[in-house]
């Protein structure tokens, strides 16, 4: 018998975030958590720190994938650390991996990962980032969660 596999969400955002979107990260990363799903994000700070140890403390898989080559750069909420050594590239792994993505604030970083996610085909949910067409606007952490949700399983 074969070991189920882990079902991932991307969750991206601003990686100094504080405030409401890193309070949003977090509790997304618990919702994920407890319906079962892990989170893989860019595995450094702010809303990739928050929605981490969200999933972590949910007892969900935290997974990082990490711009440089050094695993010691990562978050202390990830349990697996991917060291890329890609750069900015390292982006399209982190939506690539994920079934979905969801945005929390962040700047060109955040939306680059956007539209890398987009062109794969992967359903987006924005929470207080960039207004894009065929991206809903979530209007708090459990309504982006459900609407992602909603996106994976029509």
């Amino acid at each position: 018998m074969a070991i189920p596999r882990a079902r991932l969400v991307s969750v991206i955002g601003a990686g100094n975030a504080s405030g409401p979107p890193w309070q949003w990260a977090h509790v997304v990363g618990r919702l994920l958590a407890l319906q079962g799903y892990g989170v893989v994000c860019g595995g450094l700070g702010g809303v990739m720190e928050a929605a981490a140890m969200g999933c972590a403390q949910a007892g969900g898989l935290s997974v990082g994938i990490l711009p440089g080559s050094d695993p010691d750069q990562a978050n202390p909420w990830c349990r697996v650390v991917i060291p890329s050594g890609l750069g900015q590239a390292r982006n399209v792994l982190v939506v690539q991996t994920g079934l979905g993505v969801i945005a929390i604030s962040g700047g060109g970083g955040t939306l680059s990962e956007i539209g890398h996610a987009l062109k794969l085909g992967r359903p987006v949910v924005g929470l207080g980032t960039w207004e894009l067409p065929g991206v809903p606007e979530a209007a708090g952490p459990e309504e982006a969660v459900e609407l992602l949700l909603d996106r994976l399983h029509p």
